[in-house]
């Protein structure tokens, strides 16, 4: 069994997964081109309403965007970043949703952090210092990101054969920059950056030394939601990728990983749920006998 990884602060909670069993960030995208989302969220009563059944649904926080990595469009304003994303955040808060925000802007962390936003979720590698200012100040917890590609832009780096020791010497770095800037070491949450700057076989080869990464002693986070390198194994487009979305659920769960972003987070929670049981982690919950729905499919 693997072992509890190390807590997160961020503000005032303490974000803490069991062995075995990662927490689960939700996502709602804020936005008009991401590329995995099959129904477009286009209010903010329907984005708000998505967050709360994510929460519903098992999401331990959720994560809000409100510009796509997607390298087909340009970079967003950051005051059409900030309009879309403030509203979602302040409210799914004032429910008592743990609330992550995905942008590298320090403008529009400032505002979102404003209304209370508990962590920024910086896909830059922490390319403005001025992010870690804003969750030293804060409290709010900050995960860094590794990459070598500005964003919004394609570029696969030349690792010569050593992906694995350039995303730990950078996630190294990038964690002690923002510690010498305030942030407490509990606040950083750390992410390999699956599909960023790397090629789907370079992208494998960190998940596999995955332990390397969880070495440096902070919680480490996976973004592997519908990602390009399950199409690559799988052959299959984004929208068909959730057996392959749950297959790395499963494998990134035995292999400790603190928290993952995800899509479907009833999906993966009933992943987790069930392996908890055959695991051994968890019982069979109680079941009423009587209720016919577990039993059977009944034709109409």
């Amino acid at each position: 069994m693997t072992a509890a990884p190390p807590p997160l602060r961020a503000r005032d909670r303490v974000l803490q997964a069991a062995p075995g069993r990662p927490l689960l960030k939700g996502i709602v995208n804020a936005t008009p081109d991401s590329v995995t989302d099959a129904v477009r969220l286009d209010t903010v009563e329907r984005q708000v309403a998505h967050g709360l059944a994510l929460a519903e649904a098992g999401a331990d926080l959720v994560d809000v965007g409100g510009e796509s990595g997607v390298t087909y469009t340009g970079v967003t304003a950051e005051e059409v970043e900030t309009a879309r994303v403030v509203p979602v955040v302040g409210r799914l808060v004032a429910e008592g949703v743990v609330v992550s925000v995905d942008t590298w802007k320090p403008a529009v962390a400032e505002a979102v952090l404003a209304v209370g936003a508990h962590v920024v979720n910086d896909v830059s590698g922490l390319r403005d210092e001025r992010l870690a200012t804003l969750c030293a100040d804060t409290g709010a917890a900050l995960c860094v990101m590794h990459t070598r590609a500005a964003p919004k832009q394609v570029h696969f780096a030349d690792y010569a054969g050593a992906v694995v020791d350039d995303v730990v010497a950078f996630l190294r770095g990038r964690m002690a920059r923002a510690v010498e800037l305030g942030v407490g070491e509990e606040q950083v949450l750390l992410d390999p950056g699956p599909d960023f700057a790397k090629t789907p076989g370079e992208t494998v080869a960190v998940l596999r030394e995955l332990g390397r990464v969880q070495a440096l002693g902070r919680p480490v986070l996976l973004a592997v939601s519908n990602k390009y390198f399950l199409g690559a194994i799988t052959g299959r487009a984004p929208a068909e990728r959730l057996a392959g979305t749950l297959a790395a659920v499963a494998w990134s769960a035995d292999a400790g990983a603190a928290m993952l972003r995800v899509h479907d987070v009833a999906a993966a929670a009933d992943l987790l749920a069930v392996k908890a049981v055959l695991d051994g982690r968890a019982e069979v919950p109680e079941v009423d006998p009587d209720d016919e729905r577990l039993k059977w499919i009944r034709a109409t």
